[in-house]
């Protein structure tokens, strides 16, 4: 069975070491594995959440594109794209706005958080937040569900976005699938073997922070030169160093095999001075990006190539995106362009219209359905279930036919009775009426 994974990331700066090791390195390996099918891709639309200066999103596009391809990524293996080059997503993030609780979004991490600071310096507490940053969560789903992903690599500070895309996926399947689901419910992808290494402080390795080691830009003297400004503590050499707390040893332990590790860390524990250390961390990472770095400029130098392969990806992407967004325009009541467009053949007919279930939520919070019959006619009004779940089980067992005894007469009515639930009350008189709408589910 192949596995869909799909990760992306947000073009605003430019790649460091962390990204490399953290996300773009394990990203490649998991591309080249036969079970899966990978997407990566640049979320550029993210990128204008936080960023409003346009150089540094267009420069930061051409760069993580270039870093990719230059680390090996094959874009014959996988699906490689930018966002904003398919323009289903955006249209897709507003059809999952629509069914979208403003009370979900309210409890995203990184709105609360804008929140809580602002409540600190006792501004508005909303002051400075875009709708940008209060929604994205919705946009983040959009990038997963366009191509129904089935795993998401992510970080732990990041779960509770899968979380909900799956309850965005899950609310859009119940009011407009009709017993199909259009969206496959993602997984989240921890893995904790991947590296996250610290910065040259020894905090998480961020821009935010300014502790970064460059990958590519400045070539192997600015690698060399942020190596060195790696913090450590006082001990000189000779004197046994304490390799578990040193950040230089997390870094090289990310670029090194277990038996090169191992010799490393026995080195600093017998004393190894920190100079030393840095200068054989620094040929380590080097050995690895040397080469790479090289392909990084060449594919830099000639940005129409990186241009050519992108567009090819998007052609890829947009394959899947087009005919699933033709599918969810009509589910919700959208008529597709091409269908609007295209001649009505004088031999076509109709469709026959079919009786259908029509589910919603009610104006006292619970979920109910209605049956409505082939000609738009409602046969009746269900009665409210707690959960969408619930109601969505009682449809489907509705659709599987009538149990001899879930008909019930009781004073002039019949109630429908199924595994010991009420789902409605009707007329005597509408009880042809029913069994007719059934009938033509």
């Amino acid at each position: 069975m192949t596995t869909r994974v799909l990760t992306g990331i947000t073009t605003s700066g430019t790649p460091h070491l962390g990204n490399y090791a953290g996300a773009i390195r394990p990203s490649i390996e998991a591309s080249l594995r036969p079970d899966v099918d990978a997407f990566y891709f640049m979320a550029d639309y993210h990128a204008l959440i936080k960023c409003d200066d346009p150089q540094r999103v267009a420069r930061s596009r051409l760069e993580i594109a270039a870093t990719w391809l230059a680390a090996g990524l094959d874009p014959e293996k996988v699906t490689f794209y930018r966002q904003s080059d398919i323009p289903e997503i955006p249209e897709l993030c507003w059809m999952l706005s629509c069914v979208t609780a403003k009370g979900l979004m309210n409890r995203a991490h990184a709105y609360k958080a804008s929140v809580d600071q602002n409540t600190d310096k006792g501004v508005d507490p909303d002051d400075g937040v875009t709708m940008g940053l209060f929604s994205y969560p919705v946009l983040m789903a959009a990038d997963i569900l366009m191509f129904n992903a089935h795993k998401v690599p992510v970080g732990r500070d990041q779960i509770q976005h899968l979380e909900m895309a799956r309850d965005i996926a899950q609310r859009f399947n119940h009011l407009y699938g009709g017993g199909q689901d259009f969206f496959v419910l993602p997984e989240v992808q921890i893995d904790d073997e991947v590296a996250t290494l610290p910065g040259l402080d020894g905090r998480k390795m961020s821009k935010s922070y300014d502790n970064t080691i460059p990958l590519f830009e400045g070539g192997a003297k600015a690698t060399r030169a942020a190596v060195m400004r790696i913090v450590t503590d006082s001990r000189q050499p000779g004197e046994p160093k304490d390799a578990e707390g040193s950040h230089l040893y997390t870094i090289y332990r990310a670029f090194a095999r277990p038996e090169q590790s191992a010799q490393f860390r026995r080195a600093l524990e017998e004393g190894l001075g920190w100079g030393e250390a840095k200068e054989q961390l620094f040929a380590l990472i080097e050995d690895e990006l040397g080469p790479m770095r090289e392909r990084y400029d060449a594919l830099m130098a000639s940005p129409e190539r990186i241009e050519e392969i992108l567009q090819a990806g998007a052609l890829k992407a947009r394959a899947l995106a087009t005919p699933l967004m033709e599918r969810l325009r009509e589910a919700v009541g959208l008529r597709s362009p091409l269908a609007a467009a295209a001649p009505k053949s004088a031999a076509a007919k109709p469709a026959a219209k079919k009786a259908r279930f029509v589910s919603f939520r009610g104006e006292d919070g619970g979920f109910r359905f209605r049956l409505q019959a082939a000609g738009g006619n409602e046969v009746f009004l269900s009665e409210s279930f707690d959960n969408p779940q619930s109601a969505g089980m009682m449809i489907k067992r509705l659709q599987q036919g009538l149990p001899e005894d879930a008909l019930q007469a009781r004073g002039g009515s019949i109630e429908l009775i199924m595994d010991g639930v009420l789902v409605c009350r009707l007329p005597e008189s509408e009880l042809p009426a029913l069994r007719a709408a059934l009938s033509e589910l």
